[in-house]
């Protein structure tokens, strides 16, 4: 917490802690229980109580407060002026999102949704209502339904190639010295972010277009990642404009809104050139449908909302889970894991080697027939949730969870990350054991008590793309080259600060390709060949 903010706090204190206490008792009279908390601080509440990575700071203090060896799987907390409900357990958050999802389906009013998500209308930001689904339908229909995930099969399968090549092209610049070692971060954004443009557009980017794009990204990461003063103390935003949040959030969005006016310009523009309709089907993109709404439904299907779907589409399915590029950093995750564990490695590439063999790019109808790397891939999600707190929901109404009250306005924060850690639930919970996940040989069917992608009718939409994108492109690694770590033998597995967690330090690996790689590469096509 910094000076200023302190200073304010201190300032404003006389006046609200007297509140504070009558607010209280007044509710204490009221008869309502809500969930245990931990003795608080005037003004600060629980916030000093916090460190990071948040969410281990957070499972710290509900295992400080839990029974019996395991965590406290309810706990209410005071986050300054903001009421939160932290749940650390798996049954407890299946009831807010089962029993209690219509209730606790809402978001708080955070300044990042204000400036960023277009004034709280994209699909992450959006109160629960008649927009946000509205929004939810159109993204089950045009950009995620079956049909249309099979349409882009091909594109995906030519940037995986693209990928691969763009890692051999790396060990052939270390040709005749030692083994390339490569950092794995800039190439899996850059495919990350051209399966989502050939989506958007039919087109991708490559070099410093990518590199625009990924400043863009990692910007709205470190800006989301910071706190407002506001979002704690609502009385208090014009704070946040002396500490120059407002102005850094204003630069960001002048930037996307660049960006993205430029998207939707260019098809306009290719349009008009085909007469109003896009005849090259073949690569038409989600942007010409929403131009085609907007054609028929002008005054819900503005520049704004478009805007704002192509931020969920290009940025926010990458961020959904708690704001950065979840796709690139499982499989991040993913890799670091299996170089820690060289028998797993072996073993999820012998497995591609029966099934698929080495004539050809292992694709995604070859996935259901790899049961070892799917559960790799589940293993990764659980050790590894890139999105260790589920995005904030806010109790609409008031309501009980777990026999507790909820008041109407508390935030719900879901701690993924201790879930999925749960001694009570998890066998050996810190090792890496994709075979937790394996039943007779096959993947197990049984709902396992994870939640990367959330719960309830607000669960990530992009998780059957998202496990997918992960599946295919960590097979593809594992089937083309041979992997090794790098100076100094080990792996740095720290997590990294803020919302998500990122790897503190991008994986670093020796890649050697595999004989028969570029000879099967041969017939593949990738963007840069367009």
């Amino acid at each position: 917490m910094d000076a200023l903010l302190l200073l304010v706090v201190v300032v404003v204190g006389v006046v609200t802690v007297s509140s504070l206490v009558v607010l209280a008792a007044v509710r204490s009279r009221q008869g309502h229980a809500g969930a245990p908390s931990p003795p608080s601080l005037p003004l600060l509440g629980h916030l000093h109580l916090l460190g990071k990575p948040v969410h281990r700071s957070l499972a710290a203090l509900a295992a400080a407060h839990g029974a019996g060896g395991s965590m406290a799987p309810l706990m209410s907390l005071r986050l300054g002026a903001r009421r939160a409900l932290l749940v650390s357990a798996h049954a407890a958050a299946a009831e807010c999102f089962t029993a209690r999802d219509a209730a606790l389906a809402g978001r708080p009013r955070l300044l990042a949704g204000d400036m960023l998500g277009y004034g709280y209308t994209d699909i992450l930001w959006a109160p629960y209502g008649e927009h946000w689904r509205g929004l939810r339908r159109f993204f089950n229909a045009e950009l995620l339904s079956v049909s249309r995930l099979a349409a882009r099969a091909a594109d995906r399968r030519a940037e995986v190639a693209a990928l691969v090549e763009n890692l051999l092209r790396h060990a052939a610049a270390a040709a005749g010295a030692a083994p390339a070692t490569v950092t794995l971060r800039p190439s899996l954004f850059e495919f990350v972010i051209n399966v989502m443009l050939r989506a958007l557009m039919g087109a991708c980017v490559r070099g410093s277009d990518a590199r625009r794009v990924q400043d863009l990204v990692e910007e709205a990461v470190v800006i989301c990642g910071s706190p407002c003063v506001g979002d704690l103390y609502p009385a208090l935003r014009w704070v946040d404009r002396l500490r120059g949040i407002y102005a850094a959030l204003a630069r960001l969005q002048a930037r996307r809104d660049e960006l993205l006016d430029g998207f939707v310009n260019d098809q306009r523009r290719k349009r008009d050139a085909a007469g109003g309709v896009r005849r090259d089907m073949e690569n038409k993109g989600v942007i010409d449908e929403l131009l085609s709404l907007q054609e028929t439904d002008p005054k819900y299907y503005t520049d704004t909302v478009i805007k704002g779907i192509i931020i969920d589409k290009l940025i926010a399915q990458e961020i959904i889970q708690a704001g950065t590029d979840t796709t690139m950093l499982t499989i991040e995750w993913a890799m670091a894991l299996l170089l820690q564990n060289p028998e797993a490695m072996k073993k999820a590439r012998s497995e591609i080697d029966t099934h698929v063999g080495t004539s050809r790019l292992v694709d995604e109808p070859d996935i259901p027939k790899l049961p070892y790397l799917q559960c790799v891939v589940k293993e990764t999600l659980r050790l590894c949730p890139v999105g260790p707190i589920i995005p904030a929901h806010e109790a609409m109404e008031d309501c009980t969870v777990g026999g507790f009250h909820v008041e109407r306005g508390t935030m719900i924060l879901v701690n993924a990350w201790a879930i999925h850690r749960d001694p009570k639930v998890w066998d050996a919970p810190e090792e890496f054991r994709p075979e937790r996940f394996m039943d007779g040989g096959a993947v197990t069917t049984v709902t396992m008590p994870m939640l990367p992608f959330g719960l309830g009718r607000r669960r990530c939409p992009a998780e059957v793309l998202g496990v997918r994108l992960v599946s295919i492109t960590l097979a593809a690694l594992v089937q083309c080259f041979e992997w090794g770590v790098g100076e100094g033998g080990a792996i740095d597995m720290a997590e990294g600060a803020g919302l998500s967690m990122p790897m503190a330090t991008p994986l670093a690996a020796v890649c050697r390709p595999r004989e028969f790689v570029k000879s099967m590469l041969s017939a593949s096509t990738g963007c840069a060949e367009q």
